[in-house]
């Protein structure tokens, strides 16, 4: 059993707990944070960081370096895949709303690498990996969480309050009985990277790119190094048949037909689900991240809400950990949650709706409304405002 109960149990270091992690430290306040693997992740994961994440990020001194490491995209696209470009997206018209009135391209892990070194680096962090999160309780005065440890022993950890950023799959969520009801998309989302230069084979292509088409939709999105491209798959097909190699050369070249073979650095492949909880607050226990709600990724807002859940819930932890009323997280659910529903979700499946149409005069009606959205000042910068999860948050506030 831990000894000290006067912490904050965190379960799951993706970016969502490594924030919440770091945030709380550096408010002085002491965090166990629990991780089953190893090393934190490296793969490519998401990419797309919003001006309102940086500058969040920006309060624990990591945003500047981010930048550094990523790729400033001042403006995105909706491309039609036979007509090219329908609409562009100026991101500058968010100057004086923000410090990084951009977008911005930089792998998940370099958040993680730079979060995880705060952490371990800092007095009152402690990261304890390849420990697996098996059962989560609470009473009146405290919480506890029990784990198992890579060489099968198990422990007890004991704190105040227990946060579970633990992923889709959330033990937390599970343990305290919290429903998770929403919807599988029918594709299978393939995600492609390769060195491939489509901006140089593509006219007029931004960095970041929704591609509609009838048949098959996709996105392009660029970092320093590569090229991502997302393709919807038939669920039906074996993922051997969706990852082997003839197959993925064969798509990659319809997506841009290249006279060398392509070079594929990463693949993988994953159903997508549109599910929020239908509570994140249980007691002394809260959910954020995935493990509080998850969507499709068009439009970038899966880790970035996260994080939005991360310091949403600290700014009213912080509250209650030096004596204000436990009602206060109350409104971090009813704020956080009606962000999910309301902005993340919704515009992330109005997203799919406009690049998957088939319908002539539907397809028609979204590229005509997108246009007059860009032709009008007023209506591009709500629009960017809306799209780079600004508004979101500032209209949160109003919810008691």
């Amino acid at each position: 059993m831990n000894a000290s109960k006067d912490v904050v149990l965190v379960i799951g270091a993706g970016p969502v707990g490594l924030v919440a992690t770091a945030t709380l430290i550096s408010s002085g306040i002491p965090v166990t944070l629990i991780e089953s693997t190893a090393d934190l992740a490296l793969d490519l994961r998401a990419s797309t960081f919003h001006p309102p994440t940086l500058d969040f990020l920006d309060t624990l001194g990591i945003a500047d370096n981010l930048v550094k490491q990523g790729l400033i995209c001042k403006n995105w696209q909706f491309r039609d895949r036979k007509k090219g470009v329908i609409a562009s997206f100026d991101l500058s018209l968010l100057e004086g709303e923000t410090r990084f009135p951009f977008r911005l391209q930089c792998e998940q892990w370099k958040l993680t690498k730079a979060l995880r070194d705060y952490i371990e680096n800092h007095p009152d962090g402690e990261l304890i990996t390849e420990t697996t999160a098996e059962a989560v309780g609470q009473n009146s005065d405290g919480v506890w969480v029990k784990v198992k440890h890579q060489d099968g022993s198990k422990s007890k950890h004991a704190g105040r309050f227990l946060i579970g950023s633990d992923g889709a799959r959330s033990t937390v969520r599970k343990g305290i009985g919290i429903k998770f009801d929403g919807v599988t998309i029918p594709e299978i989302f393939l995600v492609l990277s390769t060195k491939f230069r489509y901006e140089l084979a593509m006219p007029d292509l931004a960095n970041i790119a929704y591609v509609s088409d009838p048949h098959e939709w996709l996105v392009l999105l660029r970092t320093l190094t590569l090229w991502r491209v997302l393709l919807p798959t038939n669920p039906k097909e074996s993922e051997d048949s969706i990852m082997d190699p003839e197959n993925v050369e064969r798509r990659l070249q319809s997506v841009c037909p290249s006279s060398e073979p392509y070079e594929v650095m990463h693949k993988t492949a994953y159903r997508v689900h549109e599910r929020v909880a239908n509570r994140y607050v249980d007691g002394r226990i809260f959910l954020a991240g995935d493990a509080a709600h998850v969507n499709n990724p068009l439009g970038g807002m899966g880790m970035n809400g996260g994080i939005h859940d991360a310091m949403n819930l600290v700014e009213k932890l912080k509250k209650v950990w030096h004596g204000g009323s436990l009602e206060t997280m109350g409104r971090y659910e009813r704020q956080r949650r009606k962000v999910a529903i309301e902005t993340v979700q919704a515009q992330a499946l109005r997203n799919r709706a406009i690049l998957n149409t088939s319908d002539p005069e539907q397809r028609l009606a979204y590229y005509t409304e997108l246009q007059k959205t860009v032709d009008d000042p007023i209506k591009h910068k709500a629009y960017v405002m809306r799209s780079s999860m600004i508004t979101s948050l500032r209209e949160l506030e109003k919810i008691d």
